[in-house]
């Protein structure tokens, strides 16, 4: 897939999961634009920012090291606005931490 581009918004399910105590999430941009991924608990607390700001169009991928948390559910929001700030895309996935 080199030199493609991807042709929309895309949050792949992380890979490993359920995972310990890393796991990689993966997502893809037809377009440049500022991300966020943002990692909660399942009580909706931030617990780790995996990436923000601005990024290129292309394929790109975060990888979060959750050793510091306790076993569980956790939710990824991953969310793209255009320079406007306007939301082109925004999803959540469920990550699943087994110690």
């Amino acid at each position: 897939e080199q030199g493609m581009q991807p042709v929309r918004f895309e949050l792949a399910q992380n890979y490993p999961n359920p995972f310990n105590p890393t796991t990689e999430i993966r997502f893809d941009l037809p377009d440049a634009g500022n991300i966020s991924l943002v990692v909660y608990d399942v009580l909706g607390r931030e617990v780790a920012e995996l990436a923000s700001g601005y990024r290129e169009a292309g394929y790109h991928s975060a990888t979060w090291n959750a050793s510091a948390q306790a076993s569980g559910v956790y939710f990824a929001r991953f969310t793209v606005t255009n320079t406007q700030g306007k939301v082109m895309y925004s999803k959540v996935n469920k990550l699943v931490l087994m110690k």
